[in-house]
């Protein structure tokens, strides 16, 4: 359960001004339409993130255990560095398509997710626990925590949101950690 929980929070926290939810308000303002831009999303982090799960698995068990350390614990403090810059996206690439807007959500979303900070948590959050299925659920409903706000409020609520304190904030939950993961180098990690 702490898979879970671990990954609902840093995920969540790490979403908070991220550009995938900056894409959320953009199709939300831009189409008015929730149901498929929820429905993409959804499907989109759920593969997204079993990939990354599943490399963050491989990882674990191919890595030596006080190496996987160091590098879970310095990835969690890299994650933390870049949460505090803030993502930009314009409306370039998002135009009308032939298809419908639930697999323009699903494409957009899932390339916007590739080497993003909540794909790498994800990665390293999977090294870190041993149960997969929880931190892909984990990282999915965080993912959905702060991204379905986004697509219900849309342009309404982000001149008014404060993203700067939860950039910050989200950088010290993967400060927390990293430095967690590094203080327990002398224990067994696995």
């Amino acid at each position: 359960m702490e898979a879970f929980l671990v990954s609902t929070l840093a995920v969540t926290i790490g979403e908070i001004g991220d550009k995938t939810q900056l894409l959320a308000l953009l199709l939300a303002a831009r189409y008015k339409k929730p149901g498929p831009i929820v429905l993409g999303i959804l499907v989109a982090t759920l593969v997204n993130h079993t990939l990354a799960g599943m490399v963050g698995q491989w990882v674990a068990s191919h890595v030596d255990a006080g190496v996987l350390r160091w590098l879970l614990g310095l990835s969690f403090l890299a994650i933390a560095a870049w949460t505090l810059k803030p993502d930009e996206m314009d409306d370039g690439g998002i135009g009308e398509k032939p298809y419908g807007l639930f697999l323009l959500t699903c494409m957009t979303f899932f390339i916007a997710e590739i080497g993003d900070k909540t794909q790498l948590a994800t990665v390293a959050l999977a090294a870190k626990y041993q149960d997969l299925p929880l931190v892909i659920a984990g990282s999915t409903l965080g993912m959905l925590i702060a991204d379905i706000p986004a697509v219900f409020l849309g342009k309404i609520a982000a001149p008014n949101f404060p993203f700067k304190l939860v950039r910050w904030l989200a950088a010290a939950v993967f400060a927390v950690l990293g430095v967690l993961v590094l203080l327990r180098l002398d224990q067994q990690f696995m």
